[in-house]
């Protein structure tokens, strides 16, 4: 709304043409405070279009050793246009985000929930939908059911029947999960992952895109700049599940970034 304004600010001739890395003056804004970004509701940008780097391959190689650096290469230039668009774009922010999608992604490595639990492991992780050893064993080893039974009615998904448990389990660097999360995400991204949720697993681009959009949601960087880990992990897990391995991939990710 503020773009005669910017445009008077920076003297542009022409308000509808921009230049790729071009720096603008935005008036009267406090520099010091975190930028509310707002999602950004045009298609996500799938063409390998170069950016300026906010880490490169080798930072990447250097925070997650054990990671095959392919594996690294396949999301590098995801990932950094996923900082632009998020404006995850200072050394403390980016550390934070890549400290959380290394742990969610056991290194970027997976990128789909893993729900091929035992019985026992049933019982231990989601005793409320299998309160015994007989119903767990119907369950057990069957990725498909588990999904649809522990995920039904909730999230927008559907009864156990419906599928939607399994159609819109856990994808990407932070795990997408539910039926809403899905619809809320389609609608500002303006890619269907409704109709096609393995999107969110298969194409790069979408895999680091939605990580991104969780954490804009969710206004983490916020407290990135705040160096809060503990604030970022409970609204990413819900709880501190995995606090010393998120620590540890931040440790590292400051120390190559200069955080």
């Amino acid at each position: 709304m503020r773009y005669p304004e910017i445009a008077k600010a920076n003297k542009l001739d022409d308000i509808n043409r921009l230049e790729i890395g071009q720096q603008l003056i935005i008036p009267d804004v406090e520099q010091t405070q975190p930028v509310k970004q707002q999602p950004v509701k045009n298609a996500v940008d799938t063409e390998e279009a170069e950016t300026d780097s906010l880490v490169s391959l080798s930072q990447l190689e250097k925070i997650l050793p054990r990671t095959k650096a392919e594996t690294l290469s396949h999301y590098c230039s995801a990932i950094n246009r996923c900082l632009h668009k998020y404006q995850i774009n200072t050394p403390l922010r980016i550390a934070h985000f890549i400290a959380q999608i290394a742990h969610e992604s056991g290194g970027l490595r997976y990128v789909s929930e893993n729900l091929n639990y035992s019985k026992d492991a049933l019982i231990q992780v989601f005793g409320k939908y299998f309160p015994n050893d007989n119903l767990a064993s119907q369950y057990a080893r069957n990725p498909e059911k588990i999904a649809n039974r522990v995920y039904a009615n909730r999230m927008g998904n559907g009864n156990e029947n419906s599928g939607d448990g399994w159609r819109f389990r856990g994808r990407g660097f932070i795990q997408l999960t539910g039926k809403s999360n899905y619809q809320a995400y389609k609608k500002d991204s303006g890619v269907d992952v409704v109709s096609m949720p393995d999107e969110v697993a298969q194409n790069p681009t979408v895999v680091v895109d939605a990580a991104g959009w969780y954490w804009n949601r969710n206004n983490l960087n916020r407290y990135a700049d705040q160096d809060d880990i503990r604030t970022i992990t409970r609204r990413i897990n819900g709880g501190l599940n995995g606090l010393d391995d998120r620590q540890h991939y931040l440790t590292q990710a400051k120390q190559v970034l200069g955080s």
